[in-house]
C-alpha cells in the first residue's frame, strides 16, 4: 500500500528531567525556563538530530505559546494572560515583573553571567552553567543533559531567604515519600496509634524502606510538629537513633491531619 503524504507522522513525546524540581531552578528563573528544560529534555531523545528551533518546528509547528512562540520569545517571569492575584502581589504585575528581574540580573550580574532577555540566549546560559550540551556530530547536532543538574546555589549568589525557601522544597521532595510511606503503615496497619513501641529496623521492614530513609521520615515528623521519640520518659534525637534500640514513637494526629495532605493509594 502506497503512503498518504497528507497524513502526518507521529508527534514526538515530550520529556522533562527527572531533576527539576528538586533543583529549585523553578523558583530562579523566568517561566519559560520549564518549558525550555521540556525541550531540551525532548531533544536528547535517541533519534533526534538537529537545533532546537528544528524541535519546535517538528512538533508545534514553529510555534509554542508556552516560551511565548519560538526560541526569540521575550523572557517574562508571569504569564501575560493570567489573572493577576493582587492579595498575593498588590503592587500588580508590571511592579512585580521589574522586581524580579531587578532581583534576577542582579545575581547574573553578581555572577558574571549575562542576563539574557530571550529564550534563545537562556538556552545559550544553559550550556554555560552545564545544565545542557550541544555536540555537533557528522550527524547533526545533539543534545544532552546530566544525570543531577547543577543547583542555582552552586552558580549564583542566592539571597539567604530564596537559600533557605529551595533547602525546605529539596527537603521535602526528598522526605515527602519517605514520610507517606511510614504514615501509610502506622494508619493503614496499625490504626493510627498515639504511641508505638519500636525500632528503626522495625519499622524499615514494615515499610520496605531502608533504615536511613525511616530515620529521615522520623526526623520531618519531629521537625514538623507531628511527632517525637522518646527513649524511656527521655526524648530523643531521631536523626541518632540506634538501628536496633527500641524507642516511643509519639504522633500528635491532631497537628498531623491539619497541617498535612496524605495521599494513601489503596486496592
Amino acid at each position: 500500500m502506497a503512503e498518504n503524504p497528507s497524513v502526518p507522522g507521529p508527534r514526538r513525546d515530550m520529556a522533562m528531567h527527572n531533576d527539576w524540581f528538586v533543583s529549585g531552578w523553578d523558583h530562579v528563573l523566568p517561566r519559560q525556563g520549564f518549558p525550555l528544560t521540556m525541550l531540551i529534555g525532548t531533544a536528547c531523545q535517541p533519534g533526534f538530530t538537529g537545533s532546537l528551533d528544528d524541535l519546535v518546528q517538528e512538533i508545534f509547528d514553529g510555534h509554542w505559546d508556552m516560551i511565548g512562540g519560538d526560541l526569540d520569545g521575550a523572557l517574562t517571569f508571569s504569564w501575560p494572560d493570567e489573572k493577576w492575584d493582587y492579595e498575593a502581589a498588590p503592587e500588580g504585575r508590571e511592579a512585580c515583573e521589574a522586581a524580579r528581574w531587578e532581583q534576577f540580573g542582579a545575581m547574573l550580574t553578581a555572577a558574571g553571567y549575562p542576563v539574557p532577555k530571550t529564550v534563545r540566549d537562556l538556552s545559550e546560559l544553559y550550556l554555560t552553567w552545564g545544565l545542557a550540551g550541544r555536540e555537533e556530530t557528522p550527524d547533526g547536532t545533539r543534545w544532552s543533559m546530566p544525570a543531577a543538574l547543577p543547583l542555582p546555589g552552586d552558580l549564583l549568589p542566592l539571597d539567604a531567604e530564596l537559600t533557605k525557601r529551595l533547602d525546605g522544597i529539596r527537603w521535602t521532595m526528598r522526605t515527602g515519600p519517605l514520610v507517606n510511606t511510614l504514615i501509610n503503615h502506622l494508619v493503614d496497619d496499625l490504626g493510627e496509634p498515639e504511641e508505638t513501641l519500636t525500632s528503626l529496623d522495625r519499622l524499615a521492614a514494615a515499610t520496605g524502606q531502608d533504615v536511613d530513609d525511616v530515620r529521615l521520615a522520623l526526623a520531618e515528623l519531629v521537625e514538623s510538629g507531628d511527632a517525637h521519640v522518646q527513649r524511656g520518659q527521655e526524648p530523643a534525637d531521631a536523626e541518632r537513633l540506634e538501628t536496633h534500640r527500641r524507642f516511643r514513637l509519639v504522633m500528635n494526629w491532631d497537628h498531623f491531619h491539619e497541617h498535612r495532605i496524605q495521599l494513601s493509594i489503596r486496592d
